[in-house]
């Protein structure tokens, strides 16, 4: 199995059906299964495990959110196997509602880089017109373009792609990059 966290483009799915216990799959461009989640369903605070494997034997992050039932939620991610905190990622809620936005924070809680949805006019389209047209986020680090997340068009499952090839000094840990990935598929995804 190739080590997540040493990837440069992910696969990321979520069954759209599955709505008590959301489950998500992650794999590496081969196909090969990196990462999974089963989100428990109709929790306040959001508290998510990704593993390794399917039979949930090897954690490998911790993404938690600060508050409870918060739109502008801050969710720190931990890396499971050491116990250090990675980061955090910060939905700007109200600022989401018309185009989706997430700051990306070091350790110490300073913003270092954003993930945002792709244009104003785009993003308008999709939440008045019709949620058919897929999600594109720009990653960009340090002012720096890092990397896109695309969302492909399947009404039965939730499907983004993820690639972080211009990211060439890897400056986005990619262990953030996977937690937002997840991220987007659990707290985007109720509102498709």
């Amino acid at each position: 199995m190739a080590d997540p966290f040493a990837l440069d483009q992910y696969l990321a799915r979520r069954k759209v059906l599955a709505a008590f216990t959301p489950k998500f799959h992650v794999y590496d461009p081969t196909g090969q299964l990196v990462a999974y989640v089963e989100q428990k369903a109709f929790k306040l605070k959001e508290d998510i495990t990704v593993f390794g494997d399917e039979q949930k034997q090897k954690p490998l992050l911790i993404i938690k959110a600060r508050q409870a039932l918060d739109i502008s939620a801050t969710y720190d991610v931990t890396d499971a196997r050491t116990g250090a905190k990675v980061g955090a990622l910060r939905r700007k809620g109200l600022k989401s509602i018309l185009r989706d936005e997430w700051t990306v924070l070091d350790t110490a809680d300073r913003e270092i880089g954003k993930i945002e949805e792709d244009s104003a006019l785009m993003a308008t389209l999709r939440r008045f017109l019709s949620n058919l047209i897929p999600q594109s986020f720009h990653v960009t680090l340090n002012g720096q373009p890092s990397g896109v997340i695309k969302q492909h068009f399947n009404p039965f499952v939730l499907k983004h792609t993820v690639d972080l090839t211009s990211d060439t000094g890897k400056r986005f840990d990619r262990r953030l990059a996977l937690a937002a990935v997840v991220l987007l598929l659990a707290i985007e995804g109720r509102q498709q």
